[in-house]
């Protein structure tokens, strides 16, 4: 029998700083938002540009996470959102942050590295991860390897669906005046891309009258849902203010 006494103990090499400040809203996977910009914090003695030499030859990294905000405990059998939250599966089928050792893997598009007042930070693009989270490693993308061509997941066959989604006056006008005041991603794209995929719980029905709301970057985005005959509903930003 193998021997499970053994104890590790992991130091993080960096801390995630994410345009995504609370869970509701992130995406589900990374890769889903491409505009979703972000960049590493590199923590001594790891902030040395020679342990990132060669990385500029890569398109995409690995990152290895500890999902720090989530208090639960792990379960043998979880019940994916995706799926409706009505059908369990095994823990071990899924990527529920709900794990015996709570570590995710994410794979996201590399930007590059920058120094700023003594930070060493590393870019990346594609993030589905909130703000604070500890990386405990950086791997490259390997394409032959990691892309298998024959490689199937029947519960998670296709990407999620997309839904339109439209910006009221009010929220149009936040959007033109960050475009002129902020050096930062396109937040209008961005926006988008986070809603389209629709972030609530699969189980739960419309609510016409219920605006729901996120947390990006320092801004408060709401939303509310509106049926469409052309579709099953699309998705109205109403309301874009500064998050108190």
């Amino acid at each position: 029998m193998a021997d499970t006494s053994s104890e590790f103990v992991f130091k993080p090499i960096g801390i995630v700083k994410s345009c995504f400040t609370e869970l509701f809203g992130i995406p589900r996977q990374p890769g889903l938002a491409p505009t979703a910009e972000g960049k590493i914090l590199i923590c001594p003695p790891f902030a040395n540009e020679q342990a990132f030499a060669g990385l500029e030859e890569c398109s995409h990294v690995w990152l290895q996470f500890i999902f720090h905000a989530n208090e639960a405990e792990w379960r043998p059998k979880v019940r994916p959102p995706r799926l409706g939250g009505n059908k369990s599966l095994g823990v071990f089928a899924t990527r529920s942050p709900n794990r015996p050792n709570p570590i995710g893997l994410s794979v996201v598009a590399y930007r590059g590295w920058s120094k700023d007042n003594g930070n060493f930070y590393i870019h990346v693009a594609g993030l589905d991860l909130l703000d604070g989270t500890p990386i405990l490693d950086i791997k490259p993308y390997v394409p032959y390897a990691d892309a298998l061509a024959n490689a199937y997941n029947h519960i998670a066959a296709e990407p999620p669906a997309c839904h339109p989604v439209v910006f009221s006056s009010v929220a149009q006008a936040v959007i033109d005046k960050w475009k002129t005041e902020k050096d930062a991603a396109d937040l209008e794209r961005l926006i988008r891309e986070i809603l389209q995929q629709d972030p609530r719980p699969k189980y739960q029905r419309i609510d016409t009258e219920r605006i729901y709301g996120m947390s990006l970057y320092d801004l408060n985005v709401r939303w509310r849902y509106v049926p469409n005959e052309k579709a099953d509903f699309f998705i109205e930003v109403v309301e874009i203010g500064n998050k108190v």
